[in-house]
């Protein structure tokens, strides 16, 4: 019995092995070369999960290190992943031949999470569809005029918290990311659920909404096992974010659907949008409508007050560039008698800073898809590999918009890089602040409008000068999702 039972584990532990060999072996057998550093079961992920480096950052490195392949291999632990060099390769995920490559490797259980589940970046198949085409129409450039009114009076707001700061000084020294997130946390407040953000008040509460994710976004143990090892956050159940913020946004819609009912005024924000697109007589579906204010929150605050933070690096280390960008702002204004959409749809020159500010400096720093189909992919250089179903795809953002080979002194913050002459010269899929193809993001315009009319009210108003307090060389925190910035950026802000 003793015999058998040691037969039975012999057995077994040589058929790990031999599963781990296999595993470990993918890309040597696929004849794709293997980025150094591979450690036994955990792969290249030693130096991430010891802190040394941030994931995007290790994309990046891998990217640099080898510049003479189309792609390269590297392992999250047993997990394989694919690095695509060539943009070429890029396009062929991304849009070409999307149908093979549609979904996102970050996925939600919608079990664990289901008003997470439901935001179009983690759907698939016909929910993924239907969910695009609701807020296509709900960032529309006619809706956008409409939820330009409620950015505007956010700017306001903005302008007072600041100008009180500086009533009995001349200088106020502050950190961009904290300052940023109470300005997107109120515009999607106000322009999302036509409610009060409470984001710029002398003491805010854990119901302010650039309060309301706390570190759920950055050091969250979930989302580090949820990026890491996916199949144990499956298997746990584990959720992405806090349950509070599930039943605070069930919460306030709840509220805000019975308050109107109760108003015969019609509300021009993205919730009412919302709620006239899920009726069904006089029925209306909470749970998704939750779903999509939850989404709306989720992509409207941290992704942009961080690109946000990195503009405002961007223009208090380049005066000249700060003052060019000024000048457009209050032409543009001067033009059209007042602060309008129209006034900021045609601050082009902005749209240049933004750019090159993302170019420089990624949020994410690399796009993650998986294989839904057999496909074939082929590098300029020979290489060849066929993608099955469940393949991992990394797309290296970071690397392609940093690479020499696509843009001259990468290293030097330019935004002629972007003036109409120019930017017809850029490679395509070398530049992907908002992804690409089909999956591009949907709230694009909705980030790029608040984003236009936080730096317009604040160059309108202030000067921006970079604080000592500021480490520079700037150095990404290695336990963070998205790619903060150790210690802060932070700057003076002075009355013009």
């Amino acid at each position: 019995m003793v015999s058998a039972f040691f037969t039975l584990l012999t057995g077994l532990f040589l058929l790990l092995c031999l599963y781990l060999y296999l595993r470990h072996n993918h890309w040597k057998r696929n004849g794709i070369p293997t980025a150094k550093g591979y450690v036994p079961i955990l792969g290249h992920m030693l130096p991430v999960l010891m802190k040394k480096i941030h994931f995007g950052q290790f994309i990046r490195k891998v990217y640099d290190e080898y510049k003479d392949y189309s792609m390269v291999g590297i392992y999250n632990g047993i997990m394989p992943l694919l690095i695509l060099r060539e943009p070429n390769l890029v396009k062929t995920v991304l849009q070409s031949n999307f149908s093979s490559f549609h979904e996102n490797a970050f996925k939600i259980d919608p079990n664990a999470d289901p008003l997470s589940a439901k935001n179009p970046f983690f759907c698939t198949g016909d929910a993924w569809l239907n969910g695009r085409k609701r807020l296509t129409y709900a960032f529309s450039n006619v809706r956008l005029k409409v939820l330009f009114v409620a950015v505007k009076g956010v700017c306001k707001k903005f302008e007072n918290f600041l100008n009180k700061r500086l009533e009995t000084k001349n200088k106020y020294e502050v950190e961009l990311k904290p300052l940023f997130l109470r300005f997107t946390g109120e515009v999607v407040a106000n322009a999302g659920l036509g409610i009060e953000g409470h984001c710029f008040e002398d003491e805010t509460t854990a119901s302010a909404f650039n309060q309301l994710t706390g570190n759920a976004l950055t050091t969250s143990l979930s989302i580090l096992i949820w990026q890491y090892f996916p199949v144990i956050g499956r298997l746990l159940k584990l959720k992405l974010l806090p349950k509070r913020l599930d039943e605070f946004f069930r919460k306030v819609v709840a509220e805000n659907l019975e308050i109107r009912r109760m108003e015969p005024i019609y509300r021009n924000d993205f919730l009412q949008l919302m709620i006239d697109m899920e009726k069904i007589g006089e029925k209306v579906d909470e749970d998704v409508i939750a779903a999509h204010a939850l989404s709306f929150f989720l992509d409207g605050t941290e992704t942009s007050s961080l690109t946000l933070n990195y503009i405002g690096y961007d223009l208090a280390v380049h005066p000249d560039i700060q003052e060019k960008l000024r000048n457009e702002v209050m032409s543009k204004i001067e033009k059209h008698g007042d602060f309008t959409y129209e006034a900021l749809k045609e601050m082009t020159y902005m749209n240049q800073v933004i750019s090159e500010s993302q170019r420089c400096h990624t949020v994410a720093g690399f796009m993650h898809k998986i294989c839904t189909e057999e496909f074939v992919l082929q590098g300029s250089d020979g290489l060849t590999y066929r993608a099955k179903p469940g393949t991992n795809i990394i797309i290296p953002a970071e690397g392609l918009q940093c690479d020499p080979k696509y843009w001259t002194d990468p290293e030097v913050f330019d935004p002629e890089r972007f003036n109409e002459e120019r930017k017809q010269t850029i490679e395509k899929m070398t530049f992907l602040p908002f992804g690409e193809g089909p999956r591009i993001c949907v709230g694009m315009k909705m980030a790029m409008l608040q984003m236009k009319a936080c730096l317009a009210n604040l160059l309108r108003n202030y000067k921006l000068e970079l604080s000592p307090r500021t480490q520079v060389p700037l150095k990404i925190l290695p336990n963070h999702f998205l790619a903060e910035v150790n210690g802060g950026i932070w700057v003076y802000i002075t009355k013009l």
